[in-house]
């Protein structure tokens, strides 16, 4: 009988030994389990779109340097900087899906920070920025393309139903970035940084509405001192003979003749620029805007209204209706009724 019970107990000893290893082999698999799982979590936290979620800045508004080439975005502890020459920003809208694309080097530079403080705009612009707060990390880009997609902000005239180009946006994204961490890299396929707004400079149109001719050509003109609006006209629009009451003589806008252009000079613009055998090269071209070739009743039209006088003497009113005027990719509107000026003349 004591030898059954030693057996029996000796049994029990094992089993408990058996479910002591089993416990014990658990918790270790947990902990594999649960270091693996670390792991795994540590990787995701590295992957783009997750880290993406705390550098957006796409909601934050653009603010630019006005002594070097940065542009930057700040959203408390973090500054997003964009360091690039404004050259690539241009006064020219983009064609259709064709955004310019720059390589980041060390001269298109962009660089991420996080701060121990509020950052401010001192510390970005500054020459010597404030010593705090405290940049506590950076990431560098090494690689990667700048996409910038330029468009021209237009101000409506809703009553003349012009429009005037008031400045440019430009729509930065990056592409393919990689940034140089402290603890590895980080890339993102397609990170937007934002638009960035630069003003147009406006052009003055500051016509006195007294027209006058060559001569020797068909070449009418209405100038300033800075500026000048050609018409190179059918001799048939301007005629010493009145116009009846609500018939003007119309003509559109075309590449042969009624030749529409707007320039704008550098220099001092006098009346003996415009009749010379030879256009002069002073003073020179800045802008030159063509208008676009019209379409007879609905675009492009050019109204002349002739009246007397005095003895001998015609006035000859000339109206522009729905005329755009064009330079490269940019194009504005003059308006429904745009009156060019009066232009007199005699028998």
């Amino acid at each position: 009988m004591a030898q059954l019970n030693s057996m029996f107990l000796n049994g029990m000893h094992l089993k408990q030994i058996k479910n002591s290893i089993f416990v014990s082999n658990m918790i270790k698999m947990k902990r594999v389990v649960s270091l693996m799982f670390f792991a795994l979590l540590l990787n995701s936290c590295d992957d783009g779109n997750l880290i993406q979620e705390d550098i957006n800045f796409e909601d934050v508004d653009t603010q630019n340097c006005t002594t070097n080439n940065i542009i930057y975005k700040l959203k408390e502890k973090e500054a997003l900087l964009l360091e690039i020459p404004k050259n690539y920003f241009p006064s020219e809208p983009s064609l259709a899906n064709t955004p310019l694309s720059i390589d980041i080097n060390n001269t298109n530079r962009v660089v991420y920070r996080f701060y121990n403080g509020i950052v401010a705009t001192d510390n970005i612009c500054e020459t010597i920025p404030p010593a705090n707060p405290i940049v506590t990390d950076q990431w560098n880009a090494t690689a990667g393309k700048i996409e910038i997609f330029t468009t021209a902000i237009k101000t409506v005239n809703n009553t003349e139903n012009s429009t005037k180009i008031s400045g440019y946006n430009h729509s930065i994204v990056f592409k393919n970035i990689t940034f140089a961490k402290s603890n590895g890299t980080q890339v993102y396929e397609t990170f937007p940084f934002g638009n960035y707004v630069t003003p147009a400079t406006p052009l003055p149109f500051l016509f006195d509405k007294t027209v006058e001719k060559c001569s020797s050509s068909n070449l009418i003109y209405n100038y300033t001192t800075s500026e000048a609006l050609t018409l190179d006209i059918d001799p048939n629009l301007i005629v010493n003979e009145v116009t009846a009451v609500n018939t003007p003589r119309t003509g559109v806008i075309g590449t042969s003749k009624n030749i529409l252009k707007y320039r704008l000079f550098s220099g001092l613009l006098t009346s003996d620029y415009f009749c010379a055998t030879t256009t002069p090269t002073t003073p020179t071209i800045s802008q030159q805007w063509d208008a676009v070739a019209g379409i007879s009743g609905v675009n492009g039209i050019i109204e002349v209204t002739t009246t007397t006088d005095g003895p001998n003497t015609f006035k000859h009113t000339i109206m522009l209706k729905k005329v755009t005027l064009k330079k490269g990719n940019n194009d504005f509107l003059l308006g429904d009724n745009y009156l060019y000026g009066d232009l007199l003349t005699t028998n």
